[in-house]
Order: structure tokens, then sequence, then C-alpha cells
């Protein structure tokens, strides 16, 4: 089933999200200051691609000075706007398991550092 729903996924949004972020993360790592935020930003690029068998594993308290500055430059309106998303798709019932990949997306969009994706058996 998560191949099928990557396949989907793949198909209708994550191929434009994973370049979006893949394209974040070159002009946040163009200053050496930002490369810590465009690592942030390939790993979000990596798991829009294919979010299906994957598990986001949280942890502000490692680098809570690094989520703020996160959440303060752009990572409150991302979360948002994945959020939202998440609802969109949930309004339909064949919807609701995409809508669970933006809800993931959506927490780790507003707390990236300390996170963690691993691969679900």
């Amino acid at each position: 089933m998560k191949t099928i729903g990557n396949i989907l996924w793949f198909l209708f949004s994550g191929l434009w999200l994973g370049i979006v972020w893949f394209v974040y993360g070159i002009v946040w790592c163009i200053t050496i200051i930002g490369i810590p935020f465009g690592k942030q930003c390939f790993k979000l690029s990596k798991l829009a691609f294919w979010p299906f068998g994957r598990v986001a594993a949280k942890n502000f308290g490692s680098h809570p000075i690094a989520n703020v500055i996160w959440i303060i430059f752009g990572g409150f309106v991302l979360a948002i706007g994945f959020g939202l998303s998440g609802i969109i798709w949930c309004i339909t019932i064949i919807g609701i398991p995409f809508g669970k990949q933006c809800f993931k997306l959506a927490g780790l969009a507003f707390t990236p550092f300390g996170a963690t994706v691993e691969k679900v058996a």
C-alpha cells in the first residue's frame, strides 16, 4: 500500500513539493550562515518526495534556538500551509491518507531541527 501511496503522492504533489524544498535548500546554502537551514530543507525535500512508509521523530529540545529561528523565518507559515493542505485532503475519504502525510510534513516544517526521518518496516 505504501508503494501505491508514494506513487500517487509523487504524481499529484510530491514532485513539486520536493523540487521546491530542494531549491529552498540551495538558496539557504548560498550563505554560510544558512547552511544548517538548507540541510533541513533537504531533509524535508526527501520526505516530500516519498512520505509513505516513513516516520518523523521530533526532538525540539536538541536544537531549541535553531528551531525558534526557523519558526520566525518561515516555519510557522509553512506548517500552516501543510496543515491547511491536510485539511483539504481530508475532506474526501479517499484523500485522508494524503492528508495525514501533509500533517506529518507540517510537524516537520514547524520544527525540523533535531528531527529524524526513519523508514518503517
